[in-house]
Formats: structure tokens, C-alpha cells, sequence
């Protein structure tokens, strides 16, 4: 038998008749604060259940299932969520992480597709190979985050701290990064002739200050206002794209062309490497 109990008044939420919660059948249960600490959650199955305030730290979640559950201002410290189910292709059964403790846990290959993930902190969590294509995570803290070959195909990290943060080989169509912050951020790739997807991207008014964007693929995105300034954006793919205003001091632009890419009332002559084609030379 094993008892869950509330964090804060010890009272029992539920009783489980098993020697552990490994595959355990925690649907629809009401866990509100429940103290789940360094527990064995392999494989639960934690459906539309309500978690708010519970404190997982430390807790092995790999491979749980979490579609439809409530995780708001939940303790994921250090737990290893890798391989989770948690996402959902309908708004009903997505998952909700909002303002949640996640930092450095362990969420490799998690299949994370429409979660609220918004005002979290994610700071140094691992999310190598994770799904995560539709989610939200605006306004969260994700500084240092280690997200390699991650789809985040649509997801909103507008006003999200990314500083740091290593998105190497990943795709980020779509992606509304509007105010968000990616100073020293890592857009580049591990492998030769390899490289990062921001097509459609949205980053007006983001912080890419020292960014590595070297073989960047990012065609008709948008920097407008971005501040691009110390970026490395070697080789990268910019077709389309638009750096109205954008602050391309010192920012790298060796191979890169820009023919069609939207320049006005950014002062190029401050640039690094950049080739400005003839038309373009007395555009305001």
C-alpha cells in the first residue's frame, strides 16, 4: 500500500494498493499539493489529473504519462521527465506546466506537443530531441537550456529568457520569439553543413546580441528591431527576411546574401563582412 500525501498537512490524498507507483493508474485524481519527492513514477499514468502545487523534485517520471494534467506552480527540480507523454494534438488534453519548477531536469525525447509551459522556470533543464512543436512557453525563464534536434515547429517563447541557450540543429519554424531574450544563444549546428531552422520566425525586438547563427536557415523571418549586435551570422540563409532597424553592429555577415532582405534604417556600415549590393547602397 502506498499512501500519497499532502506536503504541507500530511493528510492521505489517496491510497494506492501497490508496493510502489511504478505504472501506477493515477487518472483523474485530485493530488493538489501531494509530496511525490524522489518517488519511482515510471510509466504512471497521470491523466487529466490535477497536480497544482505538488512537489516532484527529484521524482523518475520517465515515460509517465501526463496528457491532460495540471502541473500550475508544480516542484519538477532535478526530475527526470525524459520520454514523458505529454502532448496532445487538441487543446482539451494538452498538459499544463504553467509557472512550474522545471530547472535541470532531464527531458530528453519527451513528446511535450500544445504544453503550457508559460512564466516557468526551465533554466538548465535538458530537452535534447524533445517534441515540442505548438507549445507555450512565453515569458519563462529557459536560460542555458540544452535543446538539440528539438521541434519547437510554432511555439511561443515570445518574452522568454533564453540566454545561453543551445538550440544547435533544430527547428524553430514558425516560432513567435517576440521580446524574447537569446544573448549567446546557439542557432548553429554540431555537424558540417548542418544547420538551424527559422523560417517564418517571428524575433521582433529580440535580444540576439552575441548569438552563434553560423548556416542559420531562417527565410522570411522577421528581426525587425532585433538587436543583432557581436552575432555570428556566417553563411546563414536570410531570403525573405526583415532587419528593419535591426542592430547589426559588429555582426558577422561573411557569406551571406542580401539581395532580398529588408534593410532599411539599419546601419549597415557598422557591420562586419557585409556585401551590399549596389541597389541597396543609399537605402535609408
Amino acid at each position: 500500500m502506498v499512501k500519497i500525501k499532502n506536503k504541507n498537512t500530511g493528510a492521505v490524498l489517496v491510497e494506492v494498493e501497490a508496493g510502489d507507483l511504478v505504472n501506477a493508474d493515477l487518472r483523474e485524481l485530485d493530488l493538489c499539493g501531494a509530496d511525490l519527492r524522489g518517488m519511482d513514477l515510471h510509466c504512471a499514468n497521470f491523466w487529466h489529473s490535477n497536480l497544482t502545487d505538488a512537489d516532484l523534485s527529484g521524482a523518475n517520471l520517465s515515460k509517465a504519462k501526463l496528457s491532460g494534467a495540471r502541473f500550475n506552480k508544480a516542484n519538477f527540480q532535478n526530475a527526470n521527465l525524459s520520454h514523458v507523454n505529454a502532448g496532445s494534438s487538441s487543446q482539451a488534453d494538452k498538459v499544463v506546466l504553467s509557472e512550474a519548477n522545471l530547472a535541470g531536469t532531464n527531458c530528453a525525447g519527451a513528446y511535450l506537443r500544445k504544453a503550457e509551459v508559460r512564466n516557468a522556470d526551465l533554466e538548465g533543464a535538458y530537452l535534447c530531441n524533445a517534441d515540442m512543436r505548438d507549445a507555450d512557453f512565453h515569458g519563462s525563464n529557459m536560460q542555458k537550456i540544452v535543446a538539440r534536434h528539438v521541434l519547437l515547429i510554432d511555439a511561443n517563447l515570445s518574452g522568454s529568457n533564453l540566454t545561453g541557450a543551445d538550440f544547435r540543429d533544430s527547428h524553430l519554424n514558425d516560432a513567435n520569439l517576440k521580446g524574447a531574450t537569446l544573448q549567446n544563444a546557439d542557432l548553429s549546428s554540431m555537424k558540417t553543413g548542418g544547420f538551424s531552422v527559422l523560417n517564418l520566425a517571428n524575433l521582433e525586438g529580440a535580444d540576439l546580441s552575441g548569438a552563434n547563427m553560423h548556416g542559420i536557415l531562417a527565410e522570411n523571418a522577421i528581426f525587425r528591431l532585433a538587436n543583432l549586435s557581436n552575432a555570428n551570422l556566417t553563411d546563414a540563409v536570410l531570403s525573405g527576411s526583415s532587419l528593419r532597424r535591426a542592430n547589426v553592429r559588429n555582426t558577422n555577415f561573411d557569406g551571406v546574401e542580401l539581395a532580398t532582405v529588408a534593410m532599411e534604417y539599419a546601419n549597415f556600415s557598422d557591420a562586419s563582412n557585409a556585401e551590399i549590393p549596389d541597389f541597396k547602397k543609399h537605402l535609408r
